[in-house]
């Protein structure tokens, strides 16, 4: 099983019906799909009641064998069906439920309420009378728990097909995760998510999620060079490299050096150097360099960032970087990754020519354009590929959304490409030790606290 990839409602189809040319009736995989589910609400019902809503379609099926399978746990189970059955697999799963059948469900109270109304192939809004019914049912309950997807949102992109719909506090994944399973707005209503496997294999071409890097500890006969020097260039404000040199230095890389001019306020560690830009970059040990944070953008960074590119060394390119860069100054065989916010995004897809709507089609299509990785960062992360990767993040700590926290991802980056780590894997990597290193400082914390947590973040991962 493959429990980081992310898939369309059609690649969700296609996985589907691998397994039925492969044996499994469409019953049996409710069966299966259900049953995991059932596991999961009897656990979180804990002995209390349990109300289940079934729509016509499959999903609903999922509802009424999950109201089954509660009852003979033990559990008080109520189920509402506004709507008769409307495939062959959901009439069947009705027909085993002895118990009554509701057709509404207003005045219904309890401890669970289970949505099975509508799943991933909802494509329209859900009607008024179905809207009201499920913030209804929603109010009237302990709990609400949503089956594959809360009924109302949009499968492949988390839009909201309603508004307002119910906050769910558990949100069950069936066999892959769904898009708006990880994007905004639809995330957002999904409480925590589980996901709940049926035998689908990896789809070819699937998003993954953005999980824990794997690392190990240097070799034993390591040095500083063999572990990977990164080089951070500095602009006219130099607290930014700064900040992205701390969080480089505790993110694996061997050796940083901050290029910059004139005074700055450095750890004893840091080796900050004054020589002119194209000797510094000149040195054929460098394995990543960082361009972009505290640049500017006169006349002179854009110097500098055509110098940095010139080199053809791996880049990391953030901040000021994006906003000078032009398309004709990335050489295509170059190894680069961009980590633009939202307005430095649509700045890129204006110099690049690409016209798309949405941050992960915007994140795809610059890929694409331009051969460099681009890490759209974002409440809901996505990171693109120029040969079609895609992964999303899960959400981080809002309390990211502080001044500073762009540099410490970018130089997190770095020190991962330095490591050795391609632009695609050194993205993926930076985004969860960014995030988790939010975690680990806790509320209302410092960019430099935040960079300096980060080797706390690394060490989750060895």
């Amino acid at each position: 099983m493959n429990d980081s990839q992310i898939l369309t409602a059609a690649q969700m189809r296609a996985a589907e019906q691998a397994l039925f040319d492969a044996g499994t009736s469409v019953t049996r995989l409710m069966e299966v799909a259900a049953g995991g589910a059932a596991e999961w609400i009897r656990r979180i019902a804990c002995g209390r009641s349990v109300t289940v809503l079934c729509g016509p379609g499959n999903n609903g099926g999922d509802g009424y064998v999950i109201a089954r399978l509660l009852r003979q746990a033990g559990n008080e189970v109520r189920l509402i069906a506004p709507v008769d059955p409307k495939t062959d697999a959901a009439r069947e799963a009705r027909s085993k439920w002895t118990g009554e059948v509701l057709t509404s469900g207003g005045s219904v109270h309890g401890g669970i309420f289970v949505d099975c109304l509508f799943g991933s192939g909802l494509a329209r809004p859900l009607s008024g009378e179905h809207a009201l019914l499920l913030r209804d049912l929603a109010s009237h309950h302990a709990l609400s728990v949503a089956v594959d997807l809360p009924s109302g949102i949009a499968s492949d992109d988390g839009a909201l097909l309603n508004e307002p719909l119910p906050n769910y506090d558990v949100t069950l994944a069936l066999g892959a995760w769904k898009y708006a399973h990880w994007c905004l707005p639809g995330s957002s209503v999904m409480g925590a998510k589980r996901l709940v496997p049926i035998g689908i294999e990896a789809v070819e071409g699937a998003a993954q999620l953005v999980t824990r890097p794997s690392l190990t500890p240097p070799a034993l006969d390591a040095h500083k060079y063999t572990r990977g020097l990164a080089v951070i260039i500095g602009g006219e404000m130099p607290g930014a490299a700064t900040l992205a040199a701390s969080a480089a230095q505790r993110a694996g890389a061997g050796y940083v050096k901050l290029l910059a001019e004139g005074h700055v306020s450095l750890d004893p560690g840091l080796v900050c150097e004054g020589t002119p830009l194209v000797d510094a970059i000149s040195d054929r040990r460098i394995s990543a360099l960082l361009i972009g944070p505290g640049l500017g953008r006169d006349a002179g960074a854009k110097q500098k960032l055509e110098a940095a590119l010139g080199a053809g060394v791996p880049s990391v390119l953030d901040a000021d970087a994006l906003m000078l860069l032009q398309p004709d100054m990335l050489r295509k065989d170059q190894l680069c990754l961009a980590t633009p916010h939202e307005g430095e995004l649509e700045a890129l897809c204006r110099s690049c020519s690409v016209i798309a709507e949405g941050r992960r089609n915007r994140a795809q299509a610059l890929a694409q354009a331009s051969g460099m990785v681009v890490l759209a960062k974002g409440p809901d992360t996505v990171i693109a590929a120029p040969d079609g990767r895609i992964a999303l993040a899960p959400r981080a700590p809002s309390w990211l959304s502080v001044a500073g926290s762009g540099d410490v991802l970018a130089g997190i980056a770095v020190s991962r490409m330095a490591s050795g780590r391609g632009p695609f894997e050194a993205a993926c990597e930076a985004v969860w030790l960014h995030s988790r290193a939010a975690r680990i400082s806790g509320p209302a914390f410092t960019a430099e606290e935040l960079a300096n947590n980060t080797s706390k973040a690394l060490e989750r991962c060895l």
